[in-house]
Parts: structure tokens; sequence; C-alpha cells
């Protein structure tokens, strides 16, 4: 069997395959409730054949969406059309399936990339950020405010209230948002954070609050998969990089996190990613070789042999496929033609199975 379709365990929950969905954005949700675009995009993603399935970013707090449009879980309204979206897909998909819990942070406030972008302000909607420091993510933008400690307070347990809704939602495994520039990272980066209080300075410091975090959400989610999504390097010179990325993955490790989901950028207009191929590949296997946590690699993965070699060689445990996902909600019924393989499907698409591939589907 190909190493792309084999079982892997993450914490408590067993993978059918090692395909991962990561979660994508989609700006459509309305007051944070999810709604019928999520009933449809969610539905044929849980009908694709990965063994895992996150729901993209979903805000903790109304100011800590990236726009007005976001998916959120802070309240039972929220929940509720959760809920009722995840429902029907259950009904018919048995993906596994995970969220990503988040905060944008100075990042919050934005247009949709297909309204332009760049910073809403009130009359679109929009509102004043919060961050680690009054520094703005882009020259244009308004000035952060500040969060004190009595906000850093409310943050933690916005995560954790976020983290139980998503356990009464059945959730099976749960990912902290620490990257792409959002809240957390920003904690996380010297280059974003200029505190000199116990929550900046050293990276002991820096390290605080995803730390206080994911062991309020770990308290609470003993029987749920619980990991953590970093940028493992700001692309930027003296920004957050790949040897700090290793000491939180092994703290983390330490507290009861059962992968790393590696990345990479997002917190500076100034970097400079070297784009191809699998250019973040080499991240997740320093992680994965010297924390010794499971480890998801994203970047660039495209093609079946290309995330079949990086589970073959042991750089990650699972690959992420996103973009490509979008473009091809069949992505994994393809890469199990393509390495002779098998993959999940529902009955209603048995007779889909091409001439020559009779036994592509599992069918009882």
């Amino acid at each position: 069997m190909d190493p792309l379709f084999t079982p892997f365990a993450l914490g408590c929950l067993t993978l059918p395959n090692r395909i991962v969905i990561p979660p994508m954005c989609q700006y459509s949700a309305t007051d944070g409730r999810a709604g019928d675009w999520h009933r449809m995009h969610w539905g044929s993603l849980g009908v694709s054949g990965a063994g895992l399935l996150i729901v993209e970013a979903t805000a903790v707090l109304p100011e800590g969406r990236i726009s007005p449009q976001d998916i959120g879980l802070w309240s039972e309204d929220t929940e509720d059309a959760m809920r009722d979206v995840l429902d029907s897909i259950r009904s018919f998909s048995r993906v596994p399936l995970g969220i990503q819990l988040a905060h944008a942070g100075r990042k919050a406030s934005c247009r949709s990339p297909w309204m332009g972008g760049g910073q809403a302000n009130a009359v679109e909607g929009g509102w004043r950020p919060v961050a680690p420091s009054a520094l703005p993510f882009a020259e244009e933008d308004c000035e952060p405010s500040v969060l004190d400690a009595q906000g850093i307070r409310r943050v933690v347990e916005a995560f954790a209230q976020s983290a139980l809704r998503a356990r009464r939602l059945g959730f099976q495994a749960i990912e902290l948002h620490a990257a792409h520039g959002y809240l957390l990272h920003q904690f996380l980066s010297p280059l974003s954070n200029h505190r000199s209080d116990a929550y900046g300075g050293s990276l002991e410091n820096r390290m605080r609050l995803t730390l206080e975090v994911f062991e309020a959400m770990r308290e609470l989610l003993p029987d749920r998969a619980l990991g953590v999504r970093i940028s493992a390097t700001d692309w930027v010179e003296g920004g957050w990089d790949l040897e700090q990325s290793v000491v939180l993955a092994k703290a983390l490790k330490a507290r009861g996190c059962d992968y790393i989901h590696v990345s990479g950028g997002g917190l500076s207009p100034l970097q400079k990613i070297p784009l191809g191929p699998g250019y973040q590949v080499s991240l997740a296997a320093r992680i994965k070789a010297e924390a010794g946590l499971p480890t998801i690699a994203v970047g660039l993965v495209t093609e079946p042999q290309q995330a079949a070699a990086i589970v073959a060689t042991g750089e990650a445990d699972l690959v992420a496929v996103g973009r490509a996902m979008l473009y091809d909600p069949r992505w994994p019924w393809h890469a199990a033609a393509a390495l002779g393989e098998q993959v999940d499907a529902p009955p209603q698409y048995w007779r889909s199975q091409p001439h020559g591939l009779k036994n592509l589907f599992k069918i009882p």
C-alpha cells in the first residue's frame, strides 16, 4: 500500500489516510454564522475521500475576524448555525472533521480578497484591530489597540469557550491558529511584538500567550486531537524563524500537543518567500526530526506522486492539499487512481468509476 493511503493516528483520532484538507477562508458568513455556501463547500470537500477536513479559520471573538464576512464560534447563534451545516454534511459523509480556531489581531477588519483586500473602514463594517504592540501590518493601516492584561485574559478565555463549543459540535480535531501573521503569531515574532512585560522580549515571554491558550484548550479537550498551525519562519531577517519554531514545538509537545501544522510567512509585507513545489516541506521535516511531533506539511503540494514521496521519505506524516483541492475537489480520488489505491466515496457516485478503475472506490 502506498504510504499516502495508510492510516495515521493524531492523538486519539485515527485518520483513514494522510491527505488533509487545510483551513481555507471563504469570506461568506453573515455575522459569523455559517450558511448555505458552507453547506455546499464543506459538503463537496466532505465526499473527496480525504483523511481529514479542517474547516476554515473560525474567529473566537467578533473583533478577531479577518473580515466582516468571516465565520465565527463565539455565541449560541454561531454555534447553532454551524451545527445545522455539520448535521447536513454528516448525514452523507464519514470524513473526520476538524476546525481551526483563530484571532486575526492586527490583520483583522479587512475586505474580502475579491473586494480588493486592505483594511475595511467603519462604513464597510470594519473596526479597530487589537495587537501585542501599536504596530500596523501595512503602512496604510490604522494603528491597532494594544492588548492590556485584561484584554489578554479575554483572548485566552475566548479560545477556551470556542474550544468547548467545537467539542459540543462534535469536531474530532481542533487546531489552534498561531500562523500567517495573526494574533498569536504577532506575539511570537519580535517584528510585531515590542512589549516590555511578561508577554514580550525574550523567546520565553513571546511564546507565553500561545502556550497559555493551548494549555486552556488542552484542559478542556482531553478526548480530542489538538494541534497547532504555525508559520515556521517570517521569511524576514530578524523575525520568527525555524530555530524558534523548534523550541515552540518542543514546548507544545510537553503540554500534550498532538501535531504541528507547518506553514510560513504572513506576518510582514517585507517577506521574501522562495516559492516552488513543496517549498515549505523542509520546515516540517526539521520540526518533526527535532521536536518529535507528528507534522502536516504544506506548500505547493499539487501532485499525487509528490505528496506520496513526502510521506514515504518521512519528511512529514501528513500532507495538506489546499488550493489544488479547491481547483479539483476530487483530488484524493485522482491520487488514489494514480497510485493504485482505494478511496471512500458515497454510493451515489460509485457508478462514476472510469473503465479500468473498477476497484477505485471502497465498495462493501
